[in-house]
């Protein structure tokens, strides 16, 4: 059975059974992994749910959500350079969505769809702009409220005036608060409700400061007095939480402490365990007991009670500084493992998932790589070297014939590369006879699912790219092809190259004395290129606390690259004692900056910029072909040696990788870089 779909130009036939553990496929439609029934176009490997196909969805829409202009539906994202953002929820989306053209607003199709209407009769002093309310958005929208600043659940109140990251949210029963009460922490007058805390003096010691709370309070501007919307809705004396055997009493007053659980200062009131002695944090008290992250494979444990002897080093294994075991901390019980880490560090939001081991827990590994089920090839013949046996021919779930083992070497003039990593082929590898596919021994060893410390949920690995014929490296925000993990976690869209998985949350890299190690939300700057990090991206540090960092960039830059007028290896170089007459780059002759890496052979004293010597596209294959909006024949990548054409867009010569139109009515090579400008102007 067949259907013409208007998102496709081919015809899609129906599959009766689409097992993703198989083949990893997205549905085009609604961007979720294809199970079950659905409707398909194997040559261009275009797959939808056969639910998302058969959809009725009419080409122009009025939606209560835009009401001023009518909305058209759009088969995938029209921007294949940059990433596009519904609306509503604020995720990214490639696939269905509806859009109005002038206002430049988008709705992905699970928002389109979804019931709604506008909220009559809300107050404007809590906020100034219509609200719609939305009985059930299927855990689309993942934010806080605004109110009580919890997760979004159940029924929801949404304003679409607002954008991000100020989008005003809230829960039906924190919509429905009364704007005054009475409370008995306030008996002589009732508290307003306002929309977020009175300004306090700079240096204020209170608790909605202290915690620097952002949500509605109940405010008596006569005794100054707030309470915050948490505190209103849950205000209970003593708690009792499954990870502690004993019920937490508040102490109803302001006092100096350090939390026993987290080991930080405070001084506001704080609850205590009368049967442990334990003066700790609210937020601390549901602290659960047993917890797993991707940065250890073991099940880590909350000990406040640790002896001296039982761990000999007390470093904590994500920032690296002393763990003060007077303190409570998360560390592994597993026998002879040695991990151990802040409180504070384990339940980062960029670290820890939320998820929680039961009670109870058998703290047994949960390393999963190497089991049968986790394995991408079978073994066809082994051959004994030495001591080992080692695959000699293996079946790879991603190659259609099998792969042989190589040893032998290369040459500077090969340009084979790793079908999985993109990198220049090196020893050993493994290749097909039949067909120009090459896989290093580590990328076809590689496991199905596997843990990263860069993303806090487990990845999934898998040889697909967009409609345009690549991927998008969400570590370090460059292009490339090949084998992919991704996250498939909800609606994590997370997803980075063979080389960043390679990548541990350690790293001993040459040009720095000491070793370096993982970060989160550094906002820093590269030492090597001395481009600014933003605040959601990874990046390495120094142990030491040196005032030295490197992206993942830079920290996955290639050691040797090769240059056309030398025969031997250019080598990495981080500093250059030249006189500032010599620092030019021996490629493009324009100057080299005194401070920036490059690429040097001491033999032949030739110096490269780092993009003269391994360009913009070194992590796109050789030969492959991608598409880019506004273009309408696809480019393929190419490397020039010699006979070097000018660049379409800067009109210097393209040296090096570049992307080449050969259709007759086009026929120019261009930059990758000059390309982006050149389609941003538009």
């Amino acid at each position: 059975m067949e259907i013409q779909h208007f998102s496709h130009h081919h015809p899609l036939v129906f599959i009766q059974a689409h097992s993703v553990a198989s083949k990893a496929a997205l549905c085009l439609g609604c961007q979720k992994p294809v199970e079950g029934c659905s409707y398909g176009c194997n040559r261009c490997e275009f797959y939808l749910h056969k639910g998302c196909a058969e959809l009725e969805l009419a080409p122009k829409i009025q939606h209560p959500f835009h009401p001023k202009h009518p909305l058209t539906l759009l088969p995938k994202s029209p921007y294949s350079w940059a990433t596009t953002w519904c609306d509503l929820c604020d995720k990214p989306f490639w696939g269905f969505s509806y859009n109005c053209f002038d206002c430049k607003l988008y709705l992905h199709i699970n928002c389109a769809l979804l019931q709604s209407s506008i909220a009559a009769n809300f107050p404007n002093s809590l906020h100034p702009h219509p609200l719609f309310f939305i009985q059930n958005h299927n855990n689309e929208v993942e934010t806080h409220c605004s109110g009580c600043q919890k997760p979004m659940s159940g029924p929801i109140y949404r304003c679409l005036d607002c954008t991000s990251p100020r989008r005003f949210n809230l829960h039906k029963e924190c919509a429905e608060l009364p704007l005054e009460v009475n409370h008995p922490y306030d008996r002589k007058h009732p508290l307003t409700l306002l929309p977020q805390p009175p300004t306090h003096p700079q240096k204020c010691s209170c608790s909605l400061c202290i915690i620097q709370w952002k949500g509605f309070v109940y405010s008596c501007s006569l005794c100054n007095f707030d309470l915050s919307l948490a505190d209103f809705l849950f205000p209970p004396p003593t708690i009792t939480v499954a990870s502690h055997e004993h019920p937490w009493m508040l102490i109803s007053r302001k006092m100096s402490f350090v939390c026993d659980f987290c080991g930080t200062n405070g001084d506001h009131s704080p609850y205590f365990c009368a049967t442990c002695h334990l003066l700790v944090h609210k937020n601390c008290i549901s602290l659960p007991r047993h917890i797993m992250i991707t940065r250890h494979r073991h099940t880590i444990s909350l000990s406040y009670s640790l002896r001296q002897n039982q761990i000999e080093d007390w470093m904590c294994k994500i920032c690296y500084e002393e763990v003060d075991i007077r303190y409570g901390n998360y560390r592994c019980p597993a026998s002879r493992c040695r991990y151990i880490a802040h409180v504070r560090c384990v339940t980062d939001k960029a670290i820890w998932d939320g998820t929680i081991m039961p009670e109870g827990y058998d703290e047994r590994s949960e390393e999963v790589v190497d089991e049968p089920w986790n394995l991408i090839t079978d073994v066809v013949e082994q051959i004994r070297i030495g001591e080992l046996m080692v695959a000699s021919e293996i079946k790879h779930s991603y190659h259609d014939h099998n792969l042989r083992l190589t040893f032998s070497g290369k040459t500077k003039d090969d340009d084979s590369q790793c079908d999985g990593c993109t990198r220049p082929i090196s020893t050993p590898f493994y290749s097909c006879e039949q067909c120009k596919f090459f896989l290093h021994k580590d990328c076809a060893e590689l496991p199905k699912e596997m843990p990263h410390p860069f993303h806090k949920h487990l990845l999934t690995l898998l040889n697909s790219r967009n409609d345009y014929g690549y991927s998008w490296c969400r570590a370090y925000r460059r292009l490339y092809q090949g084998f992919s993990y991704r996250c498939y976690e909800g609606d994590c869209s997370f997803q980075i190259d063979i080389q960043c998985m390679l990548l541990s949350d350690t790293l001993k890299h040459p040009s720095h004395e000491h070793s370096l190690f993982l970060v989160h939300n550094e906002g820093t700057s590269c030492s090597a290129c001395f481009k600014g990090l933003y605040s959601w991206d990874v990046a390495y540090r120094c142990l030491r606390r040196c005032d030295f960092s490197l992206d993942v960039g830079c920290a996955t830059l290639p050691l040797t690259a090769w240059y056309k007028y030398d025969r031997h290896p250019l080598t990495l170089t981080y500093s250059n004692d030249s006189e500032p007459s010599q620092l030019y780059c021996d490629l493009c002759e324009k100057e080299r900056e005194p401070n920036r890496w490059f690429y040097y052979c001491a033999d032949c004293d030739n110096s490269l910029h780092l993009n003269c010597a391994i360009g913009d596209l070194s992590y796109m294959k050789l030969g492959n072909k991608l598409k880019v909006y506004r273009h309408k024949h696809p480019f393929t990548v190419v490397k020039n040696i010699w006979n070097c054409p000018p660049c379409k867009g800067c009109g210097e010569v393209c040296n090096g990788q570049a992307l080449e139109c050969k259709e007759s009515e086009c026929n120019f090579t261009v930059h990758l870089n000059c390309l982006w400008r050149r389609l941003r102007s538009i």
